[in-house]
């Protein structure tokens, strides 16, 4: 398996913050690192994720979707004046 290349961040929290994290972290069994790391790739995959689905969407509706049917008249004949 390939090694995954990390690289260090600075995040400035108030202290409050930082002493809540504590907490949290404590109780999941993981250091304020692991919490941040944790929430940014999620936020990360997320956003990945809704491109992904944006992408095809948009795809689809450049395509048009068949609904079945048979059609009776042009567009123009429908629209002509």
């Amino acid at each position: 398996m390939a090694q995954i290349r990390k690289q260090n961040v600075t995040v400035s929290l108030s202290t409050r913050t930082i002493q809540m994290a504590r907490i949290i972290a404590a109780k999941r069994s993981t250091s304020i690192s692991g919490l941040l790391a944790e929430q940014i790739e999620t936020l990360v995959g997320d956003e990945e994720a809704y491109e992904s689905a944006r992408r095809s969407a948009l795809g689809l509706m450049d395509r048009g979707l068949h609904l079945g049917g048979i059609p009776t008249a042009t567009r123009d004949e429908l629209h002509a004046r």
